[in-house]
């Protein structure tokens, strides 16, 4: 909870010092003898007395509280900090589902790895692209990182149709870069194949992240030579074969190069983590973050207490007995 008028806080001071202030000028006597106390009153009645007075300063207390506007919520604010554009482009092709990352397919380590690098982002506008035969944006750039987190979570290898259009995966990464604020836009491409679908050369895509100044780092992911595929359902579940590996080294460091980038080779889990923890060291340029904040008002109920505060101290000071015996 925040306060819109914190300052108005200050005000619950004055009951500390009224009551510094009433303990010194009361006066006070004491008692030489137990039996002298015992007949100045019933200590019920001395609570019932303080009673009114008590439920007066809540009321007050209440009311200051209210003033100060008590809220929740989120609102608009604008951020000044070092930050990049990153698009994360995932091969979600069938292909992925290969099991020579043991215990773990391609595409479950890819993801855990790339969850991993956008939970150590703060101020990186992120969008995530998957690919196949054809390419979608799952998320344009964001920096809502639980959305993004979601998406990733979400990708599997029947989303899209099946085959590896790595030029259109590109393109489509290029195309929600090019306009993002700051200077640094850099698109990761994540593929453990070669470019056998889409309209859109990878080339002539690279030059066009180039010509937008996006630097393109590839990731060939996968074991090299044999690794077990996925051939088709049985009656036991996913039947694999092994299966030699295409996987087009050649294009992906050509991209790089186009683009200023870099490519990488990532034959298992932990070197696919180190891949990530390496792009996560780019420089980064400053940029003006807006965050959404939306506030509620939480000052009613405490109006609304302070009027029953009242009432029920005029309650008591209306009632026909008196408080002290």
């Amino acid at each position: 909870m925040t306060f819109e008028s914190p300052l108005a806080l200050l005000l619950l001071l004055i009951f500390p010092a009224v009551w510094f202030w009433r303990r010194g000028v009361r006066g006070g006597f004491r008692f030489s003898r137990g039996d002298v106390a015992a007949r100045s009153g019933r200590r019920v009645s001395r609570w019932l007395g303080a009673l009114p007075s008590t439920l007066r300063g809540l009321a007050l207390v209440a009311l200051i509280v209210a003033l100060a506007r008590p809220q929740t919520g989120v609102a608009t604010e604008e951020i000044d900090a070092e930050g990049i554009a990153i698009a994360l482009v995932v091969d979600i092709s069938s292909s992925m589902l290969a099991l020579d990352m043991q215990p773990l397919d391609r595409l479950e380590v890819a993801k855990r790895t790339v969850l991993e690098f956008v939970r150590n982002r703060e101020y990186d506008r992120i969008a995530l692209i998957a690919f196949a035969g054809e390419a979608m944006t799952q998320v344009p750039l964001t920096i809502d990182y639980r959305v993004l987190e979601g998406a990733i979570n979400d990708l599997e290898v029947d989303l899209l149709e099946d085959g590896t259009a790595i030029g259109t995966a590109l393109a489509t990464a290029a195309n929600r870069l090019r306009r993002a604020p700051g200077e640094s836009r850099v698109a990761i491409l994540l593929t453990d194949g070669e470019n056998n679908q889409g309209e859109v050369d990878p080339v002539t895509a690279a030059r066009a992240a180039a010509a937008y100044g996006i630097r393109t780092y590839t990731v060939g992911v996968g074991s090299e030579g044999v690794a077990p595929v996925p051939i088709g359902r049985g009656p036991l579940g996913t039947e694999y074969a092994n299966m030699r590996v295409r996987l087009d080294e050649d294009l992906l460091r050509r991209i790089a190069a186009i683009t200023g980038g870099q490519y990488f080779r990532a034959t298992n889990a932990r070197a696919l983590e180190e891949i990530y923890r390496h792009i996560d060291e780019l420089e980064k340029t400053p940029v003006n973050v807006r965050r959404y904040i939306e506030f509620s008002d939480h000052f009613r109920p405490f109006v609304l207490l302070a009027c029953l505060f009242v009432l029920a101290e005029w309650m008591l000071r209306a009632r026909r007995y008196p408080l002290y015996v």
